[in-house]
């Protein structure tokens, strides 16, 4: 690859005057620059990344972590960030966690010098540690609020609310939650978003799990649920959700005749499966977008406007046909 030196032995100059025409253009004479950017443009000289960053302390690049990136729920949060940070001049590194506190905490350490900051989407850390995190890097978490760094919500309590209300008209007092891992921060949101709503009622909700918000982990959820003898369950997500399905199926348990489900997220294939899951869904892709414009204003307040501590994204109980009338 060319470099400065090759463009500064062809212009006849020093290299110190082909950085300042190709970085402060305004600090070069008119000709020397003009000669300086021909000669680049024939060369076809691509501006080292790692050389500017050293001289802006800025590197172009953010980075996105989420817990799994195999999850379909991150699909849309990663188009979303992709989408705003081209936009705005940057370049997206994307990080698995795999659903670990100690990779999430070590990644972030690794990538301090080397990204301008990080979005965290549904970040497993504590609130000390994500307090602690805020404090040396710029950052914005998705799902998982904390006072010291700007956080997107998606309102899925709300929906959750939805749900309820959705099964009480059907008919049914009895409802399983069929609960996430234990280091999810929505997790327990939803749940104590079940148990009051489920109260006011007068509906009897139980939580069954932790379990891991896979697909795999439905045929454990599933008999859980059946042995509780309840008429309807709201997973923690639709990969939980569509896992039970299918369980109910080999079991011979008629959805929604014997039982009624509920998933959460809307993730491609939610519509697809036999019956179409009813399910919580939100506008995923813009809380990424929307992380990134919160990020952006915490790196470049006057570009930016005026950072934000909190934005929250409306969700919806979209109605399908895995949900219907409590079996006599």
């Amino acid at each position: 690859m060319p470099t400065i030196r090759d463009i500064a032995e062809m212009a006849g100059v020093a290299t110190s005057t082909v950085s300042r025409a190709l970085s402060n253009p305004q600090r070069v004479n008119a000709r020397t620059r003009e000669k300086i950017e021909r000669i680049a443009a024939q060369l076809h000289y691509v501006p080292s990344t790692q050389a500017r960053g050293l001289s802006s302390g800025r590197t172009g690049v953010i980075a996105v972590l989420v817990p799994d990136i195999t999850n379909p729920f991150y699909f849309d949060i990663i188009r979303g960030t992709q989408y705003q940070l081209k936009a705005s001049g940057y370049t997206q590194l994307l990080v698995d966690t795999e659903e670990a506190t100690d990779v999430e905490l070590d990644t972030l350490r690794k990538l301090r010098r080397s990204t301008d900051g990080v979005i965290l989407a549904a970040s497993r850390l504590t609130d000390q540690q994500l307090t602690d995190a805020a404090s040396r890097q710029p950052l914005v978490t998705i799902n998982r609020a904390t006072a010291e760094a700007p956080t997107v919500l998606i309102d899925t309590p709300g929906a959750v609310v939805q749900a309820l209300e959705h099964l009480a008209s059907f008919g049914h007092r009895s409802v399983v939650y069929a609960g996430g891992p234990t280091s999810s921060w929505s997790n327990h949101r939803r749940w104590k978003a079940i148990e009051e709503a489920a109260a006011k009622r007068g509906m009897a909700a139980t939580r069954l799990g932790p379990y891991a918000p896979t697909a795999f982990s439905g045929a454990a959820a599933a008999d859980a649920t059946l042995g509780t003898g309840v008429t309807a369950v709201i997973a923690f997500n639709d990969l939980l959700a569509i896992g039970m399905l299918e369980r109910f199926r080999e079991r011979g348990v008629r959805v929604p005749e014997d039982i009624s489900i509920v998933g959460c997220d809307d993730i491609f294939g939610a519509d697809f499966c036999n019956p179409p899951l009813t399910t919580i869904s939100s506008p995923i892709e813009q809380a990424g977008r929307v992380a990134v414009s919160m990020l952006m204003a915490q790196l470049d307040p006057i570009r930016g406007g005026t950072p934000r501590k909190l934005a929250v994204m409306p969700t919806h109980l979209k109605v399908r046909a895995s949900t219907g009338p409590a079996r006599a």
